[in-house]
């Protein structure tokens, strides 16, 4: 039978094929990159691309959707992509030779361009999508051949077509299986190896010039009310990395160039040695929605940015700090946030008493109270440029947001929960509020319509943190509609009107529904 017609029969056949050719290209890929290039999986950087180019629409529902998880739920979504491509290549090689090759050359070219256009890319980041392409597509030939001479064998009626299933057989369970198990080792590898999860363990910071004194009061101590301080484990993160970039304090340096007098770039050790400082700070992503959890607070030891910038002597005319993440990833931050003596903005690489976590910026992010995470708290920061707003964009300014971000004054119903029933009598309601720079004078509760009640709130911290604040309240059996708000120490009462987060940050006053059970 001449190849390029049609395979006989055979269509779960050139499924299996294709599904086994496209774990190849995969497992051929991160091999090609834990040898030569580790920061070049295909995968990975075809993940990257799409969290660059997705609207801001996607984005916001898949924060509000999935969390935390949103990038765990894009390369699953990726993975079950590059599977039902996969088992589309080996269709089409079994009607029409080199069809599915095709495909995965056209994978590869994808591959080679989402490689090659990330930042930090290298002339060798080109070889994983290369490598995998051409192994996937020998494999995809390999093959269908075999199933080609099964299928024909069958239907020309040979004694014994069993010999060519088994081969089949045997070659797509044996490549699927090498592929997934080589794959996974380079994979695993890949991070093993460019973990600096050891050096943070062993990494021991100086004493701080100064600690956070926390007030009598402080914390409230109430079942359900969020902790003053957020655990690190349970603080909230959004960010573009779609891997969590690695740097070894010994390989880190900022650089500080641009509108300045004299460049200047530290390591680690030096930023160090200019004094550490702790500071209590809230911090905040601007996809919080009302009553949301993306929002928490931390004590963290840094340095002041201003105290960097100096060393650069900042030119007149700059209004703008341009910081730069390892992974591309940049903010825009007013220069004056930075330089104002007032406001503590540090370079921190530490939170809540340990060396920043991986995921949170290790080793070194920015911390800038009383401005959204996505013009100010760059992590893996890696350079800061100071310019102008007029001369240069931050990474979501294009994509709908405001280059410049506020927080807004918010407040929180913790406890009781809209998920959980409560027994009747004697119910704290509880919660926090913030007004970062600012601070908290006054929390407000309305039970279903009725008059505004003054919550009691707890010693602040500071003006950056959030407080805590709670309220008596007999339950009564029933639905109840319960409404917070809060009022800053300007007088400025929280925006009632409900606002999306785009451009700059969510308003309105929570409202929560809460049902009190029956006595008895």
């Amino acid at each position: 039978m001449d190849e390029k017609t049609a395979i006989p029969g055979g269509r779960s056949g050139a499924g299996i094929a294709g599904a086994a050719s496209g774990a190849v290209f995969v497992a051929a890929a991160e091999i090609a990159a834990f040898l030569a290039a580790r920061d070049a999986s295909p995968l990975l950087a075809a993940g990257s691309f799409v969290i660059d180019i997705v609207p801001q629409w996607a984005k916001e529902l898949a924060i509000e959707v999935f969390g935390a998880n949103d990038k765990l739920f894009l390369l699953v979504t990726l993975g079950i992509g590059v599977a039902l491509a996969a088992v589309g290549a080996g269709l089409l090689e079994r009607r029409r030779r080199w069809a599915g090759v095709a495909v995965f050359a056209l994978a590869g070219a994808a591959g080679l361009v989402a490689t090659t256009t990330r930042t930090g890319a290298t002339p060798l980041s080109a070889l994983p999508p290369l490598v995998g392409a051409i192994a996937g597509s020998v494999f995809l030939r390999a093959s269908i051949g075999a199933l080609r001479r099964w299928r024909t064998a069958e239907s020309g009626d040979a004694p014994d077509p069993t010999t060519d299933r088994r081969r089949f057989l045997l070659l797509t369970s044996i490549g699927a299986v090498t592929a997934v198990v080589l794959g996974t080792g380079a994979r695993i590898g890949t991070a093993a190896t460019s973990s600096v999860a050891a050096v943070r363990k062993a990494l021991r910071l100086p004493e701080p010039l100064s600690r956070v004194a926390v007030p009598p009061g402080a914390e409230l101590r109430i079942p359900g009310l969020s902790p003053l301080f957020t655990p690190n484990a349970d603080f909230y993160r959004v960010d573009t990395a779609l891997t969590v970039p690695a740097i070894a304090p010994a390989d880190w340096r900022l650089t500080v160039d641009g509108m300045v007098a004299k460049p200047v770039e530290l390591s680690f050790d030096e930023l160090l040695r200019m004094g550490l400082r702790e500071y209590a700070v809230t911090l905040t992503c601007v996809s919080n929605q009302v009553g949301g959890d993306l929002v928490g607070t931390a004590r963290w030891l840094g340095v002041p940015v201003r105290e960097v910038l100096a060393l650069a002597a900042p030119a007149g005319g700059a209004d703008m700090v341009l910081s730069r993440s390892i992974d591309g990833f940049t903010a825009s931050t007013p220069l004056g946030a930075l330089t104002d003596p007032s406001r503590d903005a540090i370079l921190a690489v530490a939170m809540n008493g340990e060396p920043l976590p991986l995921e949170h910026g290790f080793p070194v992010r920015m911390v800038v109270p009383g401005l959204y995470g996505y013009v100010s708290a760059t992590k893996w920061l890696t350079r800061l440029t100071v310019t102008t707003f007029q001369k240069d964009q931050a990474y979501w300014t294009p994509r709908g947001y405001s280059a410049q971000a506020p927080i807004k004054l918010s407040s929180r119903i913790d406890t009781p929960r809209i998920d959980k029933e409560v027994a009747p009598g004697a119910t704290r309601i509880a919660g926090v509020a913030w007004a970062q720079t600012i601070g908290i004078a006054r929390v407000e509760v309305q039970i279903d319509g009725g008059p505004w009640q003054t919550a009691t709130l707890s010693a602040p911290v500071s003006a950056d943190t959030w407080v805590q604040w709670f309220l008596d309240w007999n339950a009564t059996s029933g639905t109840h509609t319960l409404v917070v708000r809060a009022t800053d120490r300007h007088g400025r009462l929280q925006e009632q009107e409900r606002t999306p987060i785009a451009p700059n940050g969510s308003t309105g006053w929570q409202s929560t529904v809460v049902r009190v059970g029956t006595a008895g």
